[in-house]
């Protein structure tokens, strides 16, 4: 009978450990304080510098945009074209050596650069080159989409493409349809490319300060990989009604067991 309770004991204990606690699934929670707190978040996003493989989408204008008409694409050859195919066919791509070309000015290299100085760059070649200073000139670059993937526990993996200047984490998840319960939300992984190769950041979702960390706001070509919980892999049930339904099971085979042994 003790040899019975015991064995009860540690598959009623290892069945109730398996289940997911609240706190593991809860995003941004203050672990630092238990009373409610304004906290002030400080973003460290710096300033994103184009990368190989980068689709840029420029845009050129003065007084007389015929002067321009052939630096701007059209983007209405396929009416029927997604916005991220039209991006892809209209725009600019930063090839292996980090260069794109532009009509009139050929070959430039914008690796490593901020949009914002690839702007001052193609401006001061047509000021050279093409235009004087009475031109007016006026001139946009933009990232072509924010591309990035995410795998693992997410509902929806894949890769998604946002047109939006900033994307935090939780917007990038939101994308493809929030994190499954057995998602293990304390350690995130961004895998993202650097020039010097690829490099995992960790972050913890359930932590409030994970907004000031400056992996916060997501990057072109991220990948987001959400590991599964242990839970998951031991396959006891993931919430206390799944559980309990494992335990009632286990109880049954078990007494069924002893029952079948006793009469022998």
């Amino acid at each position: 009978m003790k040899r019975f309770l015991l064995v009860m004991g540690l598959i009623l204990s290892s069945l109730l450990t398996s289940c997911i606690p609240h706190k593991d699934i809860v995003y941004l929670q203050n672990k630092d304080m238990a009373t409610d707190t304004l906290q002030m978040m400080v973003e460290q996003q710096k300033p994103y510098r184009v990368q190989i493989n980068d689709i840029l989408n420029i845009r050129i204008k003065v007084l007389d945009q015929e002067n321009v008409s052939i630096f701007n694409p059209i983007g209405e050859g396929n009416l029927n074209a997604s916005a991220s195919e039209r991006a892809y066919f209209d725009g600019f791509t930063v090839d292996t050596h980090g260069s794109i070309r532009i009509p009139e000015l050929g070959l430039m290299t914008v690796l490593g650069y901020t949009t914002t100085e690839i702007e001052e760059l193609i401006k001061n070649r047509l000021l050279e080159e093409q235009f004087k200073e009475t031109a007016n000139m006026f001139i946009t670059v933009k990232l072509s989409g924010l591309r990035y993937t995410a795998m693992g526990e997410v509902r929806s993996p894949g890769t998604q493409i946002l047109f939006q200047e900033r994307v935090n984490i939780f917007q990038a998840i939101a994308n493809v349809g929030e994190v499954d319960i057995t998602g293990d939300l304390k350690d995130v992984l961004i895998i993202r490319q650097y020039p010097q190769g690829q490099q995992i950041h960790h972050l913890d979702l359930t932590d409030i300060n994970v907004m000031n960390s400056p992996y916060y706001y997501i990057q072109p070509n991220d990948m987001i990989y959400v590991k599964p919980l242990k839970q998951k892999t031991w396959g006891t049930g993931t919430t206390g009604r799944e559980s309990l339904a494992t335990i009632v099971s286990v109880l049954s085979l078990v007494t069924t067991t002893i029952l079948l042994l006793t009469r022998f």
